[in-house]
């Protein structure tokens, strides 16, 4: 047993105020790996607290959907339920896309009652995990030519987002972990949809002439995109061989992560749930009358969501990106 399965068994969760059913939702991957992840993720929480189920469902691109979740929980008995989004920024996903299908859930269902949970957002355990990361490298075994960290660059890398608000929060995030770390300097970039891109990363990141960079790929749990942040990664390094490149792997299933989703668990029981409104377009455009979209403080609306990502990016193009981003799907 390693040490970390270890550290998980030996957890001490805060006990729960009702035993309601936790519905736990992931965005969904094609990777079999990244699917796997998340279903182990769910095991390992609900062998922490058996009193209640863990259901585990995802949003799209793989099964068992949020209406199959549902319906397990359904079949148990159950009528008053958690959900609880495992994503890390509240980007449209979080505020539109899950809620819109909760709420398909409740027409065929009517005498249903959610209890919405929040993201996981900046907290202090994510930071603590990262920094314990970055130390780490900085031992022989990962830095053997004893590159100092003020030659050595960060480069956060996010998903990205059709979001700005979420893709604000990654840059936030970026700066915080920067600040007091005595690395030469950060750059942001993301593998999709928004920009600066991956490569754009890299190209910002040679500007400060680095010895070594880290390329922190801020995700969850593996898959399809984490993958293709480790190959641009390794052709990098290829291209330029004079520089230390190494790449972190995403958080995975880590104690505090536990902690964090215990967190937000208790919170949709205490009806403590908070989310950021001021600046979420969907908000904003309701505002100002410029949508037919309802969106509440509650983050209950029912909007259309197609299930699947389309196939050509609509944010390839930086233009189109400064064109569309604030406009509403």
């Amino acid at each position: 047993m390693s040490l970390q399965s270890q550290t998980l068994d030996a957890l001490q969760l805060p006990s729960l105020p009702y035993q309601r059913p936790l519905l736990l939702i992931g965005h969904g991957t094609r990777d079999d790996e990244g699917r796997q992840t998340f279903l182990d993720f769910a095991e390992v929480y609900q062998k922490l607290d058996t009193s209640r189920p863990v259901i585990p469902c995802f949003l799209e691109l793989t099964a068992p959907t949020i209406l199959e979740g549902v319906e397990t929980c359904i079949q148990q008995g159950y009528r008053d339920i958690s959900a609880l989004p495992l994503l890390l920024f509240a980007a449209r996903h979080n505020k539109f896309d899950v809620t819109n299908e909760l709420d398909r859930t409740r027409l065929l269902y009517p005498n249903l009652q959610f209890h919405y949970g929040r993201h996981l957002g900046i907290t202090p355990p994510l930071i603590d995990l990262w920094r314990k990361r970055l130390a780490q490298l900085d031992g022989p075994e990962h830095n053997p030519d004893e590159i100092e960290r003020a030659d050595t660059i960060l480069l956060f890398v996010g998903r990205g987002s059709s979001d700005p608000d979420a893709n604000g929060d990654l840059c936030k995030l970026a700066r915080i972990m920067w600040e007091g770390s005595g690395y030469g300097s950060v750059e942001t970039c993301f593998i999709g949809i928004t920009h600066p891109r991956l490569e754009d990363g890299f190209r910002r990141a040679y500007l400060h002439g680095p010895k070594r960079i880290i390329v922190l790929p801020y995700f969850l749990f593996t898959g399809a995109l984490v993958k293709k942040i480790y190959s641009i990664t390794e052709a990098q390094q290829q291209q330029y061989r004079h520089i230390a490149m190494v790449n972190l792997p995403e958080m995975g299933i880590t104690p505090e992560i536990v902690q964090i989703v215990r967190e937000r668990e208790i919170e949709t029981h205490l009806g403590q749930v908070q989310m950021n409104c001021e600046m979420c377009k969907f908000r904003l455009a309701a505002k100002t009358g410029n949508d037919h979209h309802h969106h509440g403080h509650d983050h209950s609306h029912g909007h259309h969501h197609g299930g699947s990502h389309e196939t050509i990016d609509p944010y390839a193009n930086l233009e189109n990106y400064h064109d569309r981003i604030w406009q509403i799907p």
